[in-house]
């Protein structure tokens, strides 16, 4: 499978290096606004950069992984659809639910498959907890905890264009409640600045929690901080009638030493691509089977929209403090 790759930054050399560890991928092409970026990194991998127009035309390139900046997603997949490519597109669709919308309309009918890229799916500690609960191993879900904490905030340059806390950091969670419990009746979100003062001055918040109530009962709460000095805190607890599933954090080494003075492990590891390495390597090979094979898509655009739309009903709800309806902000749910 030919693939080209749009956007040559951080995010997409991880891809680069994801479309190497499956035989039945092959990367064939990169492409970046930044045009000294995508020629190092295709030199890194022995290939082309090439413009994007040229990519979309070539009739050999069989896929395209988007995984530049989010105001290019939707135009690209657009394109991509239109060019008849199959496609991954890093999360999230678009900052706007409404082009986000418009977007899963005008590309309904596309033939080949298209996936969003949720890495969190695809690690093995909460693709575990996942299927034991399917299996009906700890009975009916009751309560959902998801905690996911930064080391340390990024740059308020970058604050400023990510589209806030909810559409940026947590998305990733809302992704994970709706993997494992579905998607909520309502949506409650608090949120603070107690991390940096520069982020509440670019209208953002750092520290947040948010409620999201299912019509049956059901509770899941999601809890972030862009600050957790000992390091990158991401686990997951899913309470059931009949018994507990946890995913708890990796560590960086698994010796305990145990003394008069108490007993101390490793932290947990430091960032993203420490803890979720694996992750992305399953997650292209699924696309690989989506395309090659005509497996199912584990994450589609749509998943993709569902996790933009609790984005946007947790903005509601911080900005108008009070729980906002998911069916006010999508129609339909």
């Amino acid at each position: 499978m030919k693939t080209a790759l749009f956007g040559a930054g951080r995010i997409g050399r991880v891809h680069a290096a994801s479309i190497k560890t499956d035989p039945r991928s092959e990367l064939v092409a990169v492409t970046d606004v930044v045009s000294e970026a995508a020629a190092t990194l295709a030199r890194e991998h022995g290939v082309e950069a090439r413009a994007p127009e040229d990519i979309l035309a070539d009739r050999n390139i069989d896929a395209i992984l988007i995984a530049s900046s989010t105001n290019t997603h939707a135009e690209l997949i657009e394109k991509g659809a239109a060019a008849g490519k199959a496609i991954f597109c890093e999360k999230p669709i678009d900052l706007s639910l409404s082009r986000a919308l418009e977007l899963s309309k005008r590309i309904a009918g596309h033939a080949r498959p298209m996936m969003m890229g949720f890495n969190r799916r695809f690690d093995p500690n909460f693709a575990a907890v996942k299927a034991a609960f399917t299996a009906g191993e700890v009975g009916k879900g009751e309560l959902l905890a998801v905690t996911s904490y930064d080391p340390a905030p990024p740059p308020v340059s970058y604050i400023k264009v990510s589209g806030g806390l909810y559409r940026d950091m947590m998305i990733h969670d809302f992704d994970m409640c709706a993997f494992m419990f579905g998607l909520p009746k309502t949506v409650t979100a608090h949120g603070s600045c107690l991390v940096d003062p520069e982020i509440g001055a670019a209208g953002d918040v750092d520290t947040a929690v948010v409620v999201l109530s299912y019509a049956d009962g059901r509770i899941a709460t999601i809890r972030n901080s862009r600050r957790a000095p000992y390091g990158y805190d991401q686990r997951l607890e899913l309470l059931g009638s009949a018994g507990l599933l946890e995913a708890r954090n990796e560590i960086e080494n698994t010796v305990v030493k145990s003394t008069t003075a108490g007993v101390v492990s490793a932290k947990p590891v430091y960032f993203f691509l420490e803890r979720y390495m694996r992750a992305y390597s399953i997650e292209w090979s699924a696309f690989v089977d989506a395309v090659v094979e005509g497996k199912p898509v584990p994450a589609s655009i749509q998943d993709g929209v569902n996790a933009l739309a609790l984005a946007e009903a947790a903005n509601l709800s911080f900005a108008e403090k009070r729980t906002v309806e998911l069916a006010e902000v999508l129609p339909g749910v």
